[in-house]
């Protein structure tokens, strides 16, 4: 019976170890997901054949290539608020949506964290995420 307690938490020691040396980079979580968000989408194209900001603008993959872009610039509210409206679009295939709530996984782990520690900008970031989730926007 005492080995079996010891047993018991050997493998629960090991478990929250494993788990916690496999802390996601937010930044290439972010990476992962633009790449396979790119794999899946197709170019839009105008009638002309011409390049339309307004369309690009829209396109899932420049829109996590931004997000990655801010979070390295350290403009995390912009970051976490342009994954959110991205999250919410419904063009996202199942594979695209699942790869983008990955990366906003890890970039919210590493937002609080930076907030515990006194980062008011991620402090902002926070506020401005949980506004948005209460809200629904």
């Amino acid at each position: 019976m005492k080995y079996s307690y010891i047993s018991w938490g050997l493998l629960a020691v090991m478990a929250a170890g494993l788990t916690a040396c496999r802390k996601a980079d937010p930044v290439s979580e972010l990476e992962k997901t633009a790449v396979a968000i790119e794999k899946a989408e197709k170019a839009p194209a105008t009638a002309a054949g011409d390049f339309d900001p307004a369309v690009a603008a829209t396109i899932p993959s420049k829109e996590v290539k931004q997000a990655i872009t801010e979070f390295k610039a350290g403009k995390m509210e912009d970051a976490v608020t342009r994954l959110h409206k991205l999250r919410a679009q419904s063009n996202l295939s199942p594979q695209q949506r699942l790869a983008l709530q990955d990366s906003i996984a890890a970039v919210m782990a590493e937002v609080y964290s930076l907030a515990e520690k006194g980062d008011a900008k991620a402090a902002a970031a926070v506020t401005q995420y949980e506004r948005m989730q209460t809200s629904g926007h």
